[in-house]
């Protein structure tokens, strides 16, 4: 590891705590001398949100607003995130087009007509409001409008390089690509789905590839604070459907034939295994999506836990400890960024190799 690396990571690591230590500052909570909530701090940072709290100072929370686009029964409403103050406690109200809306554990609801406030079921679950469908441009989307442009900035200017060079000399940017898209072909593509029909699939190959590495990436990344894409269960299961899609729309009669009537073996023994095969087709996406999601996830739980050590036990002598685990942590997440990327895209590639194999004779 390099020593630039080592001082990102030890950065990345004293900035979590700053934020905490943020956090702790403008929680109701504190105001009110009550117990420090780990859970609740911990799934503030985790799950998605309508703006990018940075940090905050001198008690004011310093944030980054995103559009709030909301459909309701009345039509389309739109405004900025900064409206609610950084409340996510449903007590400030904004009102647009003779509409009220309150914002409460991340999801906005709209206030029922001549309503000033929420009001609570015993499972505390808002009874006086509806949710609208909520079209906002949350941090996770953002991300991913980020993660989609770097990408194509960077292809396109490795294909620009390979496109000016008459020797096909990568310089640059190609120079770092060329190394990973070769290892993409050479060590998932071709092992996992032949060499005659790699080609066919490289594109999809390498796009989950870089798209989950990159979103993974960003989720490492202080400023951003929780822009967690792959630790939402909505992201990996997209991508888990288009790789079951690519499977099944690549499936040949040996595909089917050994899913539907297995070959070689008794018919009892066939009418048995069917329904395994069936239900097989339908575990493997299923077993993507969690991978994913609960591997990105869990660092960055494990990460939040150690830091909330320092306020669970109220005292800064555990500060040392809990910041040199959670840089441990942090050294095992920058590589586990890849890893992630790169199991996924196996995976996927071993399912569409498994779908476009021929038969054996």
């Amino acid at each position: 590891m390099t020593l630039n690396t080592f001082k990102n990571v030890l950065f990345s690591a004293l900035f979590i705590a700053i934020s905490f230590v943020g956090y702790a500052s403008e929680s109701p909570e504190n105001e009110n001398d009550k117990e420090f909530n780990a859970k609740e701090m911990i799934m503030h940072h985790v799950k998605d949100a309508h703006e990018f709290h940075i940090v905050d100072w001198n008690g004011k929370p310093i944030s980054i607003a995103l559009p709030i686009i909301l459909w309701t029964d009345q039509g389309l409403v739109t405004f900025m995130s900064s409206e609610f103050h950084h409340d996510d406690s449903g007590s400030h109200i904004v009102e647009k087009d003779g509409m009220r809306f309150v914002k409460y554990h991340e999801k906005i609801y709209q206030l029922e007509p001549n309503v000033q406030e929420l009001a609570f079921d015993d499972e505390h679950h808002p009874t006086n409001a509806s949710l609208p469908t909520d079209l906002s441009i949350t941090r996770n989307v953002f991300m991913m409008w980020v993660s989609v442009i770097v990408l194509l900035l960077v292809f396109i200017s490795t294909a620009r390089v390979y496109k000016k060079s008459d020797h096909k000399i990568p310089t640059g940017i190609a120079g770092f690509m060329e190394p990973l898209i070769v290892f993409v072909r050479d060590e998932i593509a071709k092992p996992m789905i032949g060499d005659h029909k790699y080609k066919k699939y490289m594109p999809y190959l390498l796009t989950i590839f870089f798209f989950i590495w990159i979103n993974n990436i960003f989720g490492l990344i202080p400023i951003i604070n929780g822009a967690n894409v792959s630790g939402n269960i909505a992201f990996t299961l997209t991508l888990a459907v288009f790789t079951f899609l690519v499977t099944t729309f690549s499936g040949n009669k040996n595909y089917w034939k050994h899913i539907f009537w297995m070959p070689g073996v008794p018919v009892p023994m066939k009418i048995f295994l069917m329904p395994i095969e069936i239900v097989g087709m339908f575990v493997k996406p299923i077993s993507l999506m969690i991978r994913l999601f609960a591997n990105i996830t869990a660092g960055h739980i494990i990460i939040l836990a150690l830091m909330s050590l320092i306020f669970i036990f109220e005292t800064i002598a555990v500060a040392p400890v809990s910041v040199a685990f959670s840089l441990f942590i942090g050294l095992i997440e920058i590589v586990v960024t890849a890893i992630q990327a790169y199991i996924f895209t196996v995976l996927s590639a071993l399912y569409i190799g498994m779908a476009t194999e021929e038969a054996h004779h």
